[in-house]
């Protein structure tokens, strides 16, 4: 129970406690006025009366509260869970996309990087037989120094051979 219950019930106890002390004088008749009529009546019955009739209204009002309470915050519960599902699929779709930006990245990527494979391959595949040719060549030019040589050697080792036997 909380503190406002506490002190309702405490009013309407000490009312309550008033009312039983002072019953012969809440039941002594007395004349009252109703604009139109005058009659005899306990002034003390007919106020408690009342007092009886305010507090059953204010229960009810409290009741009315109570439940119009409970049924806006099941409302909002329900709009609060719409919107989470919402923001969820949203936040999904979003992540579908960055997925899909990421894939078609990865896939351009992944094609120039073998497009750039292909082109280094292609470039070494020239750049060897452009060596081999170039080392052919130098064997070949090499090779007619070398020849070149043998015959100076050769038409030496002749011309020599000729002066000695001369």
């Amino acid at each position: 129970m909380n503190i406002r219950t506490l002190l309702v019930l405490l009013v309407l106890g000490i009312i309550a406690l008033f009312a039983v002390v002072n019953w012969s004088s809440f039941m002594a008749p007395t004349t009252l006025s109703l604009l139109v009529y005058t009659i005899q009546a306990p002034l003390g019955l007919i106020m408690l009366g009342f007092t009886g009739l305010l507090t059953a209204l204010f229960l009810l009002f409290i009741a009315y509260l109570q439940a119009s309470s409970l049924i806006d915050s099941r409302r909002y519960a329900r709009e609060l869970q719409t919107q989470k599902e919402l923001a969820d699929q949203a936040e999904a779709s979003r992540i579908n996309a960055l997925h899909r930006s990421l894939e078609a990245e990865v896939a351009k990527l992944a094609k120039q990087g073998e497009e750039s494979r292909i082109a280094v391959e292609t470039r070494l595949d020239q750049l060897d037989l452009d060596l081999r040719s170039a080392v052919e060549q130098s064997g070949n030019i090499l090779a007619a120094y070398i020849g070149e040589f043998e015959d100076r050697l050769e038409r030496r080792q002749t011309g020599t051979d000729s002066k000695i036997g001369a």
